[in-house]
C-alpha cells in the first residue's frame, strides 16, 4: 500500500477551487482583519463584564453565525466562567413573526433593538452581502438607542459597513468563503473575549 504525503498548497488544489479561494481569502484576513476581531473580543469583554449587554442580528446563515457567538458567550467557549448578556435577535420566532406581520420584514430586528439596546450595549450585525433592508433598519435603531454598531461584512464598500461605529468588512469572492471568514472572526472574538477577563488559555 502507498501511502501518499500531501502538503497545504497540494490540498488545496485537490479540494478544487473552494479550498484555494479559502486559503487566499484566510490569508488576507489575518493580515488585515484579525487584528479587528481581537479587538472587539477584548472591548466586549469590557461591556459585558461591566453590566452591558451584546444584540447580535443575521439573516440566513449570518442569522447562524450572530446565534453561535451569542451561545459561546451565554455559556462558554473554552474554559468555564460566568455567563453574559446576549441575545440573537431571531431566536424568539413569537416576536419575530408578530413584527414581520404587523410591521413588515424591515422591522425584524430595529423593533427588537428599540426595545432591548441601552446606551452602551454592543449591536454587532453580521450580513455577506453588507445590504440587507432589515439589518441597515437595525443599525439606525442601534444608533438612535445609543448602543455601539458593530458591522461584519463582505467586502467593503457597502451600505451596512457604513452605518456601523465598527466595521470588519472581509474580502472574499463568494458568499460561502466570507461567511467561513466570519466563524473565524467570531471564534477569534470569543478567545479575546475570555483572555481579556483572564479565563482564556
Amino acid at each position: 500500500m502507498t501511502v501518499t504525503r500531501t502538503t497545504t498548497h497540494d490540498a488545496a488544489l485537490a479540494g478544487g477551487d473552494h479550498c484555494g479561494r479559502l486559503l487566499a481569502a484566510l490569508e488576507r484576513f489575518r493580515a488585515q482583519e484579525a487584528a479587528v476581531a481581537q479587538r472587539w473580543g477584548a472591548h466586549l469583554a469590557a461591556t459585558l463584564a461591566s453590566g452591558g449587554r451584546l444584540l447580535a442580528a443575521g439573516n440566513g446563515g449570518s442569522a447562524a453565525q450572530a446565534q453561535h457567538l451569542t451561545a459561546e458567550l451565554v455559556g462558554r467557549y473554552r474554559e468555564d466562567r460566568p455567563p453574559f448578556s446576549a441575545l440573537a435577535l431571531h431566536t424568539d420566532t413569537s416576536s419575530c413573526t408578530a413584527i414581520v406581520n404587523d410591521y413588515g420584514a424591515d422591522e425584524l430586528f430595529a423593533r427588537q433593538v428599540r426595545a432591548h439596546a441601552r446606551p452602551g450595549d454592543v449591536l454587532i450585525l453580521l450580513s455577506t452581502s453588507g445590504a440587507s433592508p432589515n439589518l441597515l433598519c437595525a443599525a439606525a435603531a442601534g444608533r438612535e438607542a445609543a448602543a455601539e454598531v458593530w458591522s461584519l461584512t463582505g467586502p467593503a464598500p457597502n451600505p451596512l459597513a457604513d452605518l456601523g461605529d465598527e466595521r470588519l468588512c472581509v474580502e472574499a469572492a463568494t458568499t460561502a468563503t466570507v461567511q467561513e471568514l466570519h466563524l473565524v472572526a467570531v471564534h477569534m472574538m470569543c478567545d479575546a473575549f475570555d483572555s481579556a477577563l483572564g479565563t482564556g488559555p
